[in-house]
């Protein structure tokens, strides 16, 4: 079956609640942070994509150090760079607003969160560690902003606009302490690849760059599904497939004809690519022995607008795909994906997806987040998360075991925004969607009035003993 979804009723409003800020002047050194200012790069590149800009945001797609939203409205840069945590009321709806998480450093372009840590990067090239809501610790690079970011185990692999993906470990003896433990490529396949000539390939502006290597920013990361492989994506067109056993770039693909906005590795060695070509392409890893090589299968969606980020289920059973026209398609996949219909709950483009248990968020340039409930092909908006002042730019998601009841599982739902802020939201999955809340509330305010005209004038019972 199809289901359109429809306008959702935003029933969640926290927006007035502001964020706490101080007034200050920015600080340049931080003693939680982990310096690691050498760059293992010999060369620093500035070139530019040709192409448009995907979707709504990141019109200035330069592999350089400034943001590409800073010009936007948003870019406000009062205030100094110490962390601040809002809290909100106890008593909160099924899904509902937890709180905010403020450093006032740059837009927040990138999440990642485990059990207990949760990970934030920005235009300000820092990477924040927070636990349990409050500020842990914190690492930085000498250059690029954070784009990505993307845990396994003790290690955290991030992913830049200088198109670099540094690799950072976690101290054994200082859990806070975090370290810069590799780039990819390595410095060592650098310097082996650069010896063959026919090690480089043509790049933009008629200038060539080594095939292991990214020529613009990296704009997402993957990792397959025995975690023995790290896809990454790219503005310069293609994505890349990185060994973590040795850090050895194994395949270099040119996938689309625009910038790769989003790559997902999938079950089945499959893997899916959207571009802001407006395509979905779905790849296949075929083994040859030790080597490997990624045959494209179809082409899933050829649209004017850009395709901006891509989700797949738990599962691996429905492929997400959210675009700059605001609108989430989705195709479901048994012996082989078919459409399933579309998801119509944002005014503006779709910035970020996630997945979790049958539960869908999509975050929009709209400032707003919106939860939909999957059962079968039927997908239901439970509710519309509003609070930010800005367009959402990320979404990490995680199971809130202490809160999650048999018949009622609950998540914890992060959202990043231009606005510099964190959001941290409650949500259940079988929390009533935003159509039955609405008709609830008006039945209430119907049951309100009635009794209001039925109710006796004097203030009496109205009952005569």
């Amino acid at each position: 079956m199809r289901d359109d979804g429809g306008d959702c009723t935003k029933f969640v409003d926290t927006g007035s609640s502001k964020p706490r800020s101080k007034v200050g002047n920015i600080t340049h050194s931080d003693p939680n942070m982990s310096s690691t200012m050498q760059d293992e790069d010999f060369s620093t590149r500035n070139s530019s994509a040709s192409a448009s800009a995907p979707g709504f945001l990141d019109q200035n797609r330069l592999s350089c150090e400034g943001s590409p939203m800073t010009m936007s409205p948003w870019n406000n840069t009062t205030g100094d760079n110490k962390a601040s945590w809002t809290p909100f009321e106890e008593n909160l709806p099924q899904n509902g607003l937890i709180g905010s998480l403020v450093r006032e450093e740059g837009h927040i372009y990138s999440l990642a969160a485990t059990k207990d840590l949760l990970y934030t990067g920005s235009d300000s090239k820092n990477i924040r560690v927070w636990k349990e809501l409050k500020e842990f610790s914190g690492f930085k690079s000498s250059s690029g902003l954070v784009k990505a970011i993307i845990i396994l185990g003790e290690k955290i692999f991030t992913g830049h606009q200088d198109g670099k993906i540094r690799v950072w470990k976690v101290s054994p003896k200082n859990p806070s302490v975090h370290k810069r433990s590799g780039t990819l490529p390595t410095l060592k396949d650098i310097f082996k690849s650069s010896i063959k000539p026919s090690n480089y390939v043509q790049v933009r502006n008629h200038r060539t760059s080594l095939w292991i290597k990214h020529s613009d920013a990296v704009s997402c990361l993957s990792f397959n599904e025995d975690n023995t492989l790290l896809y990454s994506a790219s503005w310069d067109r293609s994505f890349k497939v990185w060994r973590l056993s040795d850090s050895k770039c194994m395949e270099s693909v040119s996938a689309h004809d625009d910038a790769v906005n989003s790559v997902v590795a999938s079950s089945d060695d499959t893997v899916f690519t959207g571009s802001a070509d407006g395509t979905v392409k779905v790849w296949k890893r075929e083994q040859n022995g030790k080597s490997f090589k990624h045959n494209m299968l179809q082409t899933l969606l050829k649209q004017e607008c850009a395709v901006t980020a891509l989700a797949v289920n738990p599962t691996g059973s429905v492929l997400y795909c959210g675009s700059s026209d605001g609108v989430v398609n989705f195709w479901e996949r048994e012996k082989q994906l078919s459409h399933g219909g579309v998801l119509k709950g944002h005014k503006l483009a779709v910035l970020c997806l996630s997945a979790a248990g049958n539960v869908l968020f999509s975050g929009s340039a709209d400032k707003t987040i919106c939860v939909w409930r999957r059962d079968g092909s039927i997908h239901t908006c439970l509710s519309v998360l509003t609070g930010h002042n800005g367009p959402v730019k990320c979404l990490a998601v995680v199971e809130d075991h202490e809160q999650s009841k048999p018949g009622d599982q609950r998540w914890v739902v992060y959202s990043g925004s231009l606005d510099k802020s964190v959001k941290v939201w409650s949500v259940s999955e079988f929390a009533p969607d935003a159509n039955q809340m609405a008709m609830m509330q008006q039945q209430q305010q119907y049951q309100q009035v009635t009794d209001s005209e039925t109710a006796p004038s004097d203030g009496s019972s109205g009952n005569n003993m």
